[in-house]
């Protein structure tokens, strides 16, 4: 792990200082960076990685919510998720679309840096770890954190939103 945060994306950084969120940076090399392959080679626990899901609420003009699940549960789109935001038409952003709006390398997008005004579901589960993992915006980064630290988020509350 690296106390080294000039590894991660500019805009990662800059929303775990302005936000005061307490963090640690870890380096990974790129060809590692998809979530299985980063726990097989640096022996992480599913439960403690967690992947960064933009959804797609097809209201007009679309809005976006992104939500946050342990890789070790999927995100349940079309039931907890509609629930949680109360609109029943709702898709995954495509990458390009996820890329676009984060200003992240797909591998890497993160619920850390993303535009303010997005809201951010973490599902229950995340909540119940001492620290996860997540993407440092980039494929050669990862930020370890509590948690809890990532509801200073704006726009960030827990709900139940994955399936199994």
């Amino acid at each position: 792990m690296s106390e080294d945060f000039s590894i991660l994306h500019p805009l990662v950084r800059e929303k775990l200082e302005t936000a005061g969120i307490a963090a640690r940076a870890i380096t990974c090399e790129a060809e590692f960076a998809d979530t299985a392959q980063f726990c097989a080679r640096y022996q992480f626990e599913p439960a403690d990685v967690c992947n960064t899901i933009i959804v797609v609420i097809k209201k007009n003009p679309k809005e976006y919510v992104a939500c946050l699940v342990r890789s070790d549960t999927r995100l349940d789109v079309n039931h907890k998720v509609a629930a949680a935001v109360a609109f029943k038409r709702l898709s995954f952003a495509s990458g390009e679309e996820t890329a676009q709006l984060s200003g992240m390398e797909i591998g890497g997008v993160t619920l850390v840096g993303l535009p303010d005004g997005m809201p951010i579901l973490i599902d229950r589960r995340v909540m119940e770890r001492d620290a996860v993992i997540l993407g440092g915006g980039n494929r050669t980064s990862k930020v370890r954190v509590d948690p809890k630290e990532l509801l200073k988020l704006p726009g960030a509350s827990v709900a139940d939103i994955a399936a199994g």
